[in-house]
């Protein structure tokens, strides 16, 4: 019996991405609420679609093969959703003490998931054109 391996920086991003995503389905009236008033369409509709998103990054990143694309397709992804976190932390203004704070403190973490995102594509493994079956 040999020591447990820790989890690789891919897997780990891979299962973030799929519990955030399954969340966007299982409770979504929180990604409703946090959806920008400026976008179009249904909040619900922004939700289930940022929510699938997670989901295809998270299968991405999880096999080798795919794993540079959804890296980078998950670090778009955090850039692109960051407009959701700034509304919620502006909305959490009539909220608790401790509701704003989290929600403004959530804000500076985008970045480290960003730059999470990027190492992981960096240390993927290029996928060989020449070897794939044809």
């Amino acid at each position: 019996m040999g020591i447990p391996r820790r989890p690789s920086a891919a897997s780990t991003l891979a299962a973030l991405l799929a519990a955030a995503g399954t969340t966007h389905f299982v409770a979504p009236g929180f990604y409703d609420s946090i959806v920008p008033r400026v976008l179009p369409g249904s909040a619900r509709g922004w939700t289930l679609v940022s929510g699938a998103a997670e989901l295809a990054c998270a299968a991405a990143v999880a096999t080798p093969r795919s794993r540079r694309v959804g890296a980078t397709l998950a670090a778009a992804l955090f850039v692109v959703v960051f407009p959701a976190n700034i509304q919620a932390a502006l909305d959490a203004g009539g909220g608790s003490t401790a509701a704003r704070v989290l929600a403004w403190g959530r804000l500076p973490l985008q970045a480290p998931l960003v730059w999470w995102a990027l190492r992981v594509r960096r240390s993927a493994a290029p996928v060989d054109d020449a070897a794939a079956p044809t």
